[in-house]
Order: C-alpha cells, then sequence, then structure tokens
C-alpha cells in the first residue's frame, strides 16, 4: 500500500486491516521465543487482534471507553493497541517503569475501564491501587495466569472470550469500523512532564495518520524495510514511527529483548531503520572514542584520515578510491555491528549533538533528526534524505505551519496539533490560542536555507548575575559526548558564571585511574582525587572551545555527583529527561559549594564578557 492508498484510511484500526488485506502471509512482527526470532504474519496477528477486541466487547468496552496498557514494547503492546482501536475505543498508555500512584492517578484521570498488564510486576500495581480507580473492571495479564483475584484475566482467556463473543455477533468488528471518523478521539498519552501534574494529550485518529501518512514519504519507507523497535511504545514518537508508520506500509517490526541486548538483537535481525534517542548514538560514539583513547597511534591515524575521508565525500559528494579503502578499513566495521544493512537511523526525543551527527555522517551513516512533541503528533520538523543539515532538526513537514514568535518561541498549526487535555481546557487554553497556534515552550530559529534550529526549553534558560541568557541544553548535549561524563545539567541562574553537576561514566574513571597508577579504595574516593577532577575538567574546557562555546556560556567549575539521576528519585522523567528543579532541591548543598564567597570573587566579570 503507498502514502496515496494510504489517505483514504479513516481510522488507525483501519490503518491495520488494509495493511492485513494487503500484506497478509508477509511478517509483520518478531518477538525473541526461546533464543529464537519467530514471525507473526499479517494474517496471524489479525486473527489475534480481532479476538481481543471481541473479548474486550465481552467485557463492555464499546466506542470512546478507555483502555490502559502498561506494558514494556512487545508485541502484545502492538496487538492490544490495534485491538483497543477496532472497538472505536481508546488507548491510554502507562510507563511500566511509573511508580503505584502515578499509575493510579492515570487510570482514575483517563477514566480507564480495562489495563493490560504485563507481568506479575506491573499486576501488583493494579492489584495495589484497583480499590481506588472506580472505573476498572478488569485486568488482562499478558504473561502469566494469575487466579487470585476474579477480575484479573489471562491475554489467551480474553481471546478465547472474544471467539465466543464473536460466534454470537457476526460482523462485530466490521460495524464498529464504520461508526469510526477520523475526528474522534484515538489515544490519551500523559505527558512525563519534567514539572507538574502529568496532562493527558487527546489525539484523533486524524492527528496520527497525516503525521504517519508524511512521515513514510519522508523516509521513504517501503514493505521490504525491517524495523528495530525498542523505544517505549508509550511515548508517541515511537508510537507512531515504529508502530502506526511502518504497519501502514506493511513492514516488519522486530522487537529487542531489552535495551541493554539492543546491540546483539541489530546483528541478528539487521533492521533496515531504527528509531532511537540521541543517548544510543552518544553512546556508540563514546564507545569508538574510548577505544581510541588506548589505540595503537597506527590505528588513530587511519581513523582519523577515514573521518576526514567521509567528510569530504559528504561535502561534495564524490565517492572515489580513498572512500572506499576507508569504506573497508573503517566504516565497515561500524556498519557491522548495526547488521549490515541499514539505511536510516531516525533520533528524536532530546536534541542530538553536532558532534554526534557528524561523527555517524562521516562513517556513511545518515541519522535523521527530526522535532516535535506529544501534543503534535508528534512530527513538526524533520530531516530528509534529499533536505539534510547537520545541527539542525529539518524543514517543515508538508501539511504543518511554523514560525517564531516575537520571544524566540517556536508555534505551530496544523493537521498535527492535538485536540486538547483531556478533563483540563485551562491548560488548552494555555497551550493553543485564539488562532490555532500551539505555543511549544521551545526556543529556536529558522536558518536562511529554513531549517528549523533548537536553542532550549523556554523554561529552562539560565540568566546570569550579569544579565546574560544562556540556554543550558546545548552545553549538556555536548559535553555528554566526554567519556567520562555520563550525565550532566547545567546551572548559573542568577550567578555569575556557569557550572555544572556531572555524574560520572565510573568504568571509564576507574580505568584511567589503573592506567595512569592513580590509587582509589572506593568510587567516592575516586570521584575525590584531584587529579581525576583536573583531567575530566581540562576535557571540558577543550570541549568548549573546540565547539566555539561563548566565555559567558562556558562551564567554569563543576562538581562530581555521588550518584545518578534516576526516575525512582524523581529526577528524570519516563522518557528520560532531567527534572531541574527536583536535581537542584536533591543538591542543593553541592550547588552552593560551587558558588562559595570565594569562587564568586574569583569569576567575578566574567559572566558579561
Amino acid at each position: 500500500m503507498n502514502a496515496s492508498t494510504q489517505a483514504a484510511v479513516t481510522s488507525l484500526a483501519q490503518l491495520f486491516y488494509r495493511s492485513e488485506a494487503n500484506f497478509g502471509n508477509k511478517a509483520m512482527y518478531m518477538s525473541k521465543r526461546n533464543d529464537a526470532y519467530r514471525t507473526l504474519t499479517y494474517n496471524e496477528a489479525g486473527v489475534i487482534i480481532r479476538n481481543l477486541a471481541l473479548g474486550l466487547a465481552s467485557l463492555g468496552v464499546k466506542k470512546d471507553d478507555k483502555v490502559s496498557i502498561l506494558c514494556p514494547t512487545q508485541e502484545e503492546w502492538a496487538i492490544a493497541d490495534f485491538a483497543i482501536l477496532s472497538l472505536g475505543a481508546v488507548t491510554v498508555p502507562i510507563y511500566p517503569n511509573l511508580p503505584s500512584k502515578q499509575v493510579e492517578y492515570i487510570i482514575q484521570n483517563s477514566d480507564a475501564k480495562v489495563v493490560f498488564a504485563s507481568d506479575q510486576e506491573q499486576l501488583a500495581k493494579i492489584i495495589e491501587i484497583k480499590n481506588n480507580c472506580p472505573s476498572l473492571t478488569h485486568a488482562v495479564l499478558v504473561t502469566a495466569d494469575d487466579k487470585k483475584k476474579d477480575y484479573v484475566m489471562h491475554f489467551s482467556e480474553l481471546q478465547e472470550a472474544g471467539k465466543k463473543f464473536g460466534a454470537s455477533h457476526p460482523n462485530y468488528i466490521e460495524e464498529c469500523l464504520k461508526k469510526i471518523s477520523t475526528k474522534d478521539l484515538a489515544t490519551i498519552i500523559y505527558t512525563s512532564g519534567t514539572t507538574g501534574t502529568p496532562k493527558g494529550v487527546m489525539l484523533s485518529h486524524n492527528n496520527l495518520l497525516t503525521n504517519s501518512q508524511t512521515a513514510v514519504t519522508v523516509a521513504k519507507i517501503g514493505p521490504d524495510d525491517i524495523f528495530l523497535s525498542f523505544l517505549p511504545l508509550a511515548h508517541v514518537f515511537e508510537r507512531m514511527a515504529g508502530h502506526f508508520m511502518p504497519i501502514s506500509q506493511g513492514c516488519a517490526i522486530a522487537y529487542a529483548e531489552s535495551i541493554e541486548k539492543v546491540p546483539q538483537n541489530m546483528s541478528e535481525v539487521r533492521p533496515t531503520i531504527m528509531t532511537a534517542v540521541p543517548r544510543l548514538y552518544e553512546k556508540i560514539y563514546n564507545r569508538v572514542q574510548e577505544g581510541l583513547l588506548t589505540a595503537p597511534a597506527l590505528r588513530k591515524k587511519i581513523f582519523g584520515w577515514a573521518i576526514k575521508v567521509g567528510k569530504e565525500a559528504r561535502d561534495t559528494g564524490k565517492k572515489g578510491f580513498s572512500y572506499k579503502l576507508a569504506h573497508k578499513l573503517v566504516y565497515s566495521k561500524l556498519h557491522a555491528r548495526f547488521g549490515g544493512r541499514l539505511r536510516i537511523f531516525v533520533s528524536g526525543g532530546a536534541p542530538l549533538s553536532k558532534e554526534v551527527g557528524e561523527f555517524f555522517a562521516h562513517m556513511g551513516m545518515m541519522i535523521l533528526e527530526g522535532y516535535g512533541l506529544t501534543e503534535t503528533s508528534p512530527i513538526i520538523t524533520v530531516n530528509r534524505p534529499e533536505l539534510f543539515k547537520l545541527g539542525t532538526v529539518g524543514c517543515v513537514i508538508d501539511g504543518v505551519e511554523a514560525r517564531i514568535a516575537p520571544d524566540g518561541e517556536i508555534l505551530t498549526r496544523g493537521p498535527h496539533v492535538m485536540m486538547g487535555y483531556y478533563k483540563n481546557e485551562e491548560a488548552t487554553r494555555e497551550m493553543i490560542d485564539k488562532d490555532g497556534w500551539l505555543h511549544t515552550g521551545d526556543i529556536g530559529y529558522f536558518d536562511h536555507d529554513n531549517y528549523l534550529v533548537i536553542t532550549d526549553r523556554k523554561k529552562n534558560l539560565i540568566v546570569t548575575s550579569g544579565g546574560k541568557n544562556i540556554a543550558p541544553q546545548p552545553i549538556e548535549t555536548l559535553l555528554v559526548t566526554i567519556p567520562y561524563i555520563e550525565q550532566v545539567m547545567v546551572i548559573g541562574d542568577n550567578r555569575n558564571f556557569i557550572s555544572a553537576l556531572v555524574v560520572p561514566n565510573l568504568d571509564q574513571l576507574r580505568k584511567y585511574a589503573n592506567d595512569h597508577q592513580i590509587t582509589f579504595n572506593s568510587d567516592e574516593q575516586l570521584i575525590n582525587n584531584k587529579d581525576i577532577y583536573n583531567m575530566v575538567d581540562k576535557l571540558i574546557q577543550e570541549t568548549q572551545d573546540h565547539a566555539g562555546i561563548a566565555r559567558y556560556e562556558k562551564v567554569r567549575k563543576f562538581a562530581f555527583l555521588p550518584k545518578a539521576f534516576t526516575i525512582e528519585s524523581g529526577e528524570l522523567t519516563p522518557t528520560l529527561k532531567i527534572k531541574r528543579n527536583v536535581i537542584t532541591q536533591n543538591f542543593v548543598n553541592i550547588i552552593e559549594s560551587l558558588y562559595n564567597k570565594e569562587t564568586e570573587k574569583l569569576n567575578e566579570g566574567d559572566s558579561t564578557n
């Protein structure tokens, strides 16, 4: 099915059924079972989807009812989504790493009637909160049976109930599909939010259909493509780009066993397309840089030459003998790590460092970075293979408008803009003005070629005591390319200079210490070692100088933190964005130590230079 055929589809459920008709015996899902990937065809998945949908109907689920999915990324998540949508019901995704209280809030606020739980750990959360969720009638357990609660059904039991219901209700699914309009609510996605209570973003069938259709055109997706999916399907980025989009074109989707096993699964599946967040690319980049630190001089020289050849090839568009030799000696080894036939990486969810993007580009691998929000389904802009500029998030996609407000905020309008926030008209009015422009909260600008450059979140801007406005995110994105830094948060609001809280990569620091005869008895002793601090400080200054960071924007001083930012501590959102207010509160004493009177005095006057 091509993109023009897709335009005739009026619901996300129809998207699947159209592809089932066109690609019936073709592989749809690939999942690891008993140490080997096994395939589920479009026809086989269709049988399960229909039975699950009819099973939900037997539980009383009907059009516009809410059904939650509390599972990691796996084929059962995707199948449950299409089953829910087949009834005209509304899918409410929940991140499986959320604690019980947040799960309770989402189920309560969304009025969910049924929840799919992946395993006993997730079911335990439902059992804990069930009495506080009056709308919730049933839980469906995906992986194992549980007879302790009468409201719990197994995945297979629900399918059996669906078969019985279908026998007495012929053509039930077909009749449901006829009643679904493109304007109907398809999903409520609760924003993870770096501040405040999560808000339920209401997206229609049309929101996601139009965004998926445009993405197909941008990436030139076809039925021969194989996706590897590992990002949370609870996030709109993977839901659209790794779920609806590939299914619309008859692609196969393979599910990674876990984030840790992505490298192994890539070599097994050999995908052609993969969506990922910048942190994956940063880790690959850092791993290569780490290897170079101890590599023989000749290998370093060959690698540097290959990068130079790759840059020249990108700049000129010519790939002669030198490029072919560089590919054989260097590039091919990186390509082999990804299975050998990957043609497109897609990056979203956070800014990608220009240095990392350049590294992959010079190695002959294109990362298409885009930009959007949950509230915009999500894509607003994206780089294309034929319209590509490193350091930007691409051009505005077809059918969408975007402009920059006088204060630098990015505004957008079009069919991708959400219906609003569920049960929150006041927040909706704050986000979408009377002319239909959605205020993204991000600061940026269009360059002379109409490529969008993101500066930072409006609320994240740091204003120094000297009156300078500084965007912390680009600096943070730059610093995490240093192999010894795992996480970083830049600070300096109302201060004389910029500092940073640094979560170290302890494995790399230990290795450095051992290689340089630095003795230590504990990690605490290691990060308090003056030589270790000075080494990382030197790298921070050199990295900033190389990137051309202005003097007043530079991190002058930093502190190693004793522990990583985590979701459990409340310092990260489920999508791994840092919560600045929480981190500031948790490490207030360390922050104050960076800005003692002596330090302030030494740096006086620097903030205005």
